[in-house]
This record gives C-alpha cells, sequence and structure tokens, in this order.
C-alpha cells in the first residue's frame, strides 16, 4: 500500500467518525427539544419519537425543517431562565448577611473610618 492510500483512508474513516457524531448530536437535540416543547401534545411526540426510530435520517431532517425555529426559540428560553436562576442563586449566596454588614459598619465607626450618621445609614440599609 502507499502513503497515499493510507491517507484516504485514515481521511475516510475520520469523516465517518464525524458524521456519526454530527448525526447523534442531531438527534439528540431533536429528542430534547420534543421534550422541551409544552405546546405540543404527547400523541405528536410519540409520532415524532416513532418515526426517530425507524427513519431517523430523514425524520430528522423534517424536524428540523419543519420546527427548526420553535428549536432556537425554546433553547434560548431555556438558556435564559438557566442564567436568571444562577444569577439568583449568586446574589444569595454573594450577599452578607444584615447581621454582618452591620458588625463590619459598627467595626469601622469604633475605628473612626465612618461617621455615626453613616453607620445610621448602612444599619437601615442593612435592615431593609
Amino acid at each position: 500500500m502507499s502513503f497515499f492510500e493510507d491517507f484516504w483512508n485514515i481521511f475516510w474513516w475520520l469523516f465517518c467518525v464525524y458524521a456519526i457524531f454530527a448525526f447523534l448530536w442531531a438527534l439528540f437535540m431533536v429528542i430534547g427539544d420534543l421534550f422541551r416543547d409544552h405546546e405540543l401534545s404527547g400523541w405528536w411526540k410519540a409520532v415524532w419519537i416513532f418515526f426517530l426510530a425507524f427513519v431517523p435520517f430523514l425524520s430528522l431532517l423534517v424536524y428540523m425543517i419543519a420546527r427548526g425555529k420553535g428549536m432556537t426559540k425554546r433553547s434560548m428560553e431555556q438558556a435564559r431562565k438557566s442564567q436568571a436562576e444562577t444569577d439568583a442563586y449568586i446574589r444569595q449566596v454573594a450577599a452578607a448577611s444584615p447581621s454582618e454588614e452591620i458588625a463590619k459598619a459598627k467595626t469601622l465607626m469604633d475605628a473612626g473610618t465612618i461617621s455615626a450618621e453613616e453607620f445610621e445609614r448602612i444599619k437601615s440599609k442593612a435592615v431593609a
């Protein structure tokens, strides 16, 4: 065997592996979108799953053509929801408790860094 025959065999093998992974990724995206869609009835979901199981390539193409914009919309809604939940969790965890803020402000007032009026303002913000 020559170098070029081996090269094209390796190239063909890599292409096939890439195509299989791309197909599986698209298939799982479609299945995930089916279960994420609350407007589609259970019967239609079952029909799509049936066709994805027995005629996968054609069903995948038809689904992406027919419902592609909806897939994008639902995916963006899910991403926004996840981001909002993450941001809310970070704010909850990162925020100091009111008693900690008052204790820090009291330490600063005792050290003379802030005045009594500033301490009262910080305390009223922490309590509110």
